[in-house]
């Protein structure tokens, strides 16, 4: 007989258990921000824009370059990341630049950086890691 690994084969609740833990569940509207926030983060390009600010400042024109993409394409993937407040813009004269908003995208960006890492197959992981600036 086939025994699912992933399911209980003797159902017995332990409501004190589930009553505690579904205590300590974070909040739905944080579950929906958060989850908002990992669907930004799934798309290669605004990875690869986290990844440049992750180094330094840059204005729009350099990202492009840098990623070797359109100005455009650029300014859109920074308009959705703005308005997850995972960049901030800041503005010299008529030059706008864009930083990671705080310490805590910087953080969460090198901590799964480290895990996929970790978890690559032994070709990816055997290339050198690349070293970042000290923000």
């Amino acid at each position: 007989m086939f025994k699912d690994a992933d399911v209980c084969d003797l159902v017995e609740i332990d409501l004190a258990r589930v009553k505690k833990i579904r205590q300590a569940l974070v909040a739905p509207d944080a579950v929906q921000a958060l989850a908002d926030t990992f669907s930004a983060l799934g798309d290669p390009t605004r990875v690869r824009i986290l990844d440049a600010l992750s180094n330094s400042e840059l204005c729009v024109c350099d990202l492009a370059a840098v990623l070797s993409l359109s100005q455009s394409a650029v300014s859109h993937q920074l308009r959705l990341l703005r308005g997850m407040r995972l960049v901030r813009p800041r503005r010299d004269g008529r030059i706008v630049f864009y930083s990671l908003d705080d310490q805590h995208i910087m953080s969460l960006f090198r901590q799964t950086l480290q895990h996929v890492e970790e978890h690559a197959a032994p070709s990816a992981a055997a290339r050198p890691r690349r070293a970042k600036a000290a923000r």
